[in-house]
């Protein structure tokens, strides 16, 4: 008898591959946009930064280190994510706190925090954090939404923010604001609410382009912004006022831009970024080394592929089954977007040079985890609708 039980449980217990698979039941589609992108990364690093010391082996490291902390997230159900936000939220607005008491300085920003051998940022954690904890809370007040549950998500969201701008790094308080208020917008915000903001931003940006030759001036100062924010501002509204200085990576980016034509000079033919007339040509100035090389159908066809990456990412958090798995996938999902609106438009002259990378592209460790660990979580919430569904 025992014998017989033996072979019984031998026959119905699940091979290797049988427990491995369900782990690797990922989106289809939205794996194949981001190897897609990854592969373009891979490519323009090794041009970029072919001579640039360990930078293309490094970003394949950075690549695979963000593919496994996706595949790890991905397997945690969205429930699971829930009951971390407010451990994870607490946990980064302290580590922020700790950073604006004694946090290490580098070219003038206080961002980093020493911890044992390493500097860590902890901005970096909060682009996840922030919209995992409005989700959380919008998810608590689920069908009595009303105008103070909104006001408490803007103190929740204000707090980091306002902690991250005074380090001070405008690009990464963009991130984490814009992930914020997209949790707000699909939780129900009044248009009455956006509209107002909307239009005052609007009139402002047309006064600063009818008026910002007076506004430059050396002496005038602008309220809530630091002189090199300021002159940042300035040197996008004429960059030739000086070349050579701050308006040097715009005009730079842009010659590269252009000269790339309609096919480009060619996989590893670029003179701009070979000759380093391109700042930070592995950074944040990348998709201008891309299109010198790639022209216009390659930067095509990198649209195409962040705008596919973004439409899979909306499906997905459309038919996610819970309040919270929405919020959460539909804000990570534009802050992808947010990210390569912003790194695109800094680099073609259109908006002030900030410190956003171009997703999968962009040379950065820290930037390329985050990213992992976001793609991790529209997984699991993909994942999760699957198996209600089946």
């Amino acid at each position: 008898m025992s014998l017989a039980r033996s072979r019984i449980a031998t026959f119905e217990r699940p091979s290797l591959l049988q427990r491995i698979a369900p782990m690797l039941d990922f989106d289809g589609p939205l794996l194949v946009a981001v190897l897609l992108l990854a592969g373009a990364g891979l490519v323009t690093m090794y041009s970029a930064g072919y001579d640039h010391g360990t930078r293309f082996v490094d970003h394949a490291r950075n690549m695979l280190l963000a593919g496994g902390v996706m595949f790890v997230v991905a397997q945690l159900p969205p429930q699971q994510l829930q009951r971390l936000a407010v451990p994870l939220y607490v946990l980064g607005v302290s580590l922020l706190v700790a950073v604006a008491v004694f946090g290490v300085t580098k070219k003038g920003a206080t961002r980093w925090l020493h911890v044992g051998v390493v500097d860590i940022q902890p901005s970096e954690m909060l682009k996840i954090a922030t919209p995992l904890m409005l989700a959380w809370w919008f998810q608590r007040r689920e069908g009595q939404l009303r105008a103070p549950d909104f006001a408490v998500a803007f103190v929740l969201l204000a707090l980091p923010v306002g902690l991250v701008v005074k380090q001070p790094d405008l690009g990464t308080a963009i991130l984490v604001l814009s992930a914020g208020l997209y949790v707000m917008f699909f939780a129900g915000l009044s248009w009455r609410l956006i509209v107002p903001v909307v239009a005052v931003g609007a009139a402002g940006i047309v006064a600063l382009v009818i008026y910002g030759g007076d506004a430059c001036q050396p002496g005038v100062k602008w309220p809530g912004l630091h002189d090199y924010q300021k002159h940042r501002v300035c040197t996008l509204l004429d960059p030739t006022t000086d070349p050579l200085g701050k308006g040097f990576h715009i005009i730079q980016g842009m010659i590269a831009i252009g000269s790339g034509g309609t096919t480009g000079k060619g996989f590893m033919n670029g003179t701009q970024t070979h000759l380093e007339f391109i700042p930070e040509r592995t950074t944040d100035f990348i998709f201008a080394a891309f299109s010198e090389e790639f022209g216009l159908i390659g930067c095509i066809g990198l649209l195409l592929g962040f705008t596919f990456l973004i439409f899979r990412g909306l499906m997905i958090s459309a038919e996610a089954p819970t309040l919270f798995s929405r919020l959460l996938g539909g804000a990570i999902t534009l802050g992808f977007f947010t990210y390569a609106m912003v790194n695109m438009g800094m680099v073609s002259g259109i908006l002030p040079v900030v410190g956003v990378p171009l997703p999968f592209i962009s040379y950065g460790g820290t930037a390329m985890v985050t990213l992992g660990l976001g793609l991790g979580i529209l997984m699991s919430i993909s994942r999760s609708r699957r198996l209600m569904q089946s």
